[in-house]
């Protein structure tokens, strides 16, 4: 039960978050290339060079989604309620995943640009700051800040391909640093798993 009218249970946040999460995750592809976009019969060559980036940028995008929709799940199961202000903090975090189609057609349409390259990264940054945040309030909140970890592993990486992006010319450099990120739910696995053993 709530502590007072402050408190809010957080798995009502579920039905939106699953929804806002789906929209989003399907609006990745909407800027795919559609109707007639190759001069000539289709080659292999010619269909990578025109879907390259754009499927890159989907792949991408669609993991990440993924990888922070699993982590919104396991928080709101964690976190049976929160205050008022961790509400709102949790609506700031849907916010930036709804704007990650924005930057995932930025990125199919110009990722070799390295301003969009930047921007991309920092969006990324945002979404798992927001996280991580949101996390280590909930742990704080039950005496275990130690259930962070993860995301701060996933917010230091797209922290640091954010500086690559910035000081170095190749664009392929922050790509690559981004997928580091995707071995966060198996550390968090590992460490739920050490912190069960832990208990009994």
């Amino acid at each position: 039960m709530p502590e007072s009218v402050n408190q809010f249970e957080m798995r009502r946040l579920e039905a939106l978050s699953n929804t806002i999460f789906g929209v989003a995750m399907t609006l990745l592809a909407y800027n795919l290339p559609k109707g007639q976009i190759l001069d000539g019969p289709p080659s292999w060559t010619t269909i990578l060079a025109v879907y390259q980036l754009q499927v890159l940028a989907l792949l991408i995008s669609f993991v990440v989604a993924g990888m922070f929709w699993i982590s919104h799940q396991r928080r709101l199961a964690y976190q049976a309620h929160a205050t008022r202000p961790v509400l709102y903090l949790n609506f700031l975090f849907l916010l930036s995943i709804v704007v990650l189609p924005v930057t995932c057609g930025l990125l199919g349409s110009y990722g070799d640009t390295r301003d969009v390259v930047v921007l991309y990264s920092c969006h990324l940054t945002a979404i798992a700051g927001l996280n991580g945040i949101l996390w280590l309030l909930a742990g704080l909140a039950r005496g275990q800040p130690s259930v962070v970890t993860g995301m701060a592993f996933t917010t230091t990486i797209f922290i640091l391909a954010t500086f690559f992006a910035l000081i170095v010319p190749q664009t392929y450099i922050p790509k690559f640093i981004w997928c580091f990120a995707f071995a966060t739910p198996m550390i968090e696995g590992f460490l739920e798993k050490r912190r069960q053993n832990r208990t009994i």
